[in-house]
């Protein structure tokens, strides 16, 4: 755990916290409005959480030589998640009623 300063430590934490509750706040915004098209954009951010774990984890330990599969799970969620927020983001434009 000494391999992050408390600060960036702090920034870590947080950020983790902030991106569980984003996640919470789309998918109620889908259940609120009615709109169900924001659901995959929830579902789209969990890749990019087990990322941000996968991170925490592997620093909590201390980077240690026995934990760099973790680095490689971290970068490969980290990809699969941008794929399913463009995904999701793409989605939510397509299913948007246009005005003509």
């Amino acid at each position: 755990m000494h391999a992050l300063s408390i600060p960036t430590w702090m920034v870590h934490i947080s950020s983790v916290i902030e991106w569980v509750v984003a996640i919470g706040l789309v998918w109620q915004l889908g259940e609120v409005t009615g709109d169900r098209h924001w659901w995959p954009l929830a579902w789209g951010m969990l890749p990019a959480l087990v990322s941000a774990l996968c991170a925490c984890t592997w620093h909590f330990f201390d980077n240690p030589p026995a934990l760099d599969w973790l680095v490689t799970v971290q970068a490969a969620t980290t990809v699969l998640g941008n794929c399913t927020l463009c995904a999701a983001a793409w989605w939510i434009y397509r299913q948007t009623p246009t005005e003509t």
